[in-house]
């Protein structure tokens, strides 16, 4: 079995002239990944590895979940792949693993982690939240042959307010 778990970064802020990949989160965002974050931890899986896009909201979301999970930075990478709103290269990035990964938590951006949560989960998501998870496990051993999957778990920070 192979589990996904999508992160939309939190919320960022326009308020500086800065390029899109440097866009800092706003303090609604760090509140609302720490919120998902602690609240995933009450019954996460074991992750094997994290991935993360490069643009800085999206850095910064995964690292407040890397603290408050305890995660051993030594399985946590930043890959390009990830600066995706299409969900093309994500989806090419994720089919490419190593089977030795089980579980696995990816932080990007939409509009690809909305398309990716309707394609490989089974419940319909009209738009992934900023700060919003989406857990979807696959009945496969292969990442290549990952399709239609079951969404286990949703956690978006208007549920837990």
């Amino acid at each position: 079995m192979k589990q996904l778990i999508l992160m939309r970064h939190g919320k960022s802020s326009w308020d500086y002239d800065v390029s899109d990949k440097d866009r800092p989160l706003k303090q609604r965002g760090i509140s609302d990944a720490h919120l998902v974050s602690k609240t995933f931890k009450l019954h996460a899986p074991e992750i094997d590895h994290i991935y993360s896009s490069p643009a800085n909201r999206a850095m910064h979301t995964s690292m407040i979940f890397v603290r408050n999970l305890g995660f051993d930075l030594e399985k946590y990478s930043v890959n390009d792949s990830l600066y995706d709103f299409s969900g093309h290269s994500v989806e090419q990035f994720v089919r490419q693993w190593d089977n030795d990964l089980h579980t696995v938590a990816i932080f990007g951006h939409n509009y690809a982690f909305t398309s990716l949560a309707n394609t490989w989960g089974d419940q319909y998501i009209e738009n992934v939240p900023t700060a919003g998870l989406v857990h979807i496990t696959f009945g496969v051993d292969d990442w290549s042959k990952i399709s239609a999957g079951t969404t286990t778990q949703m956690i978006f920070p208007k549920h837990l307010k």
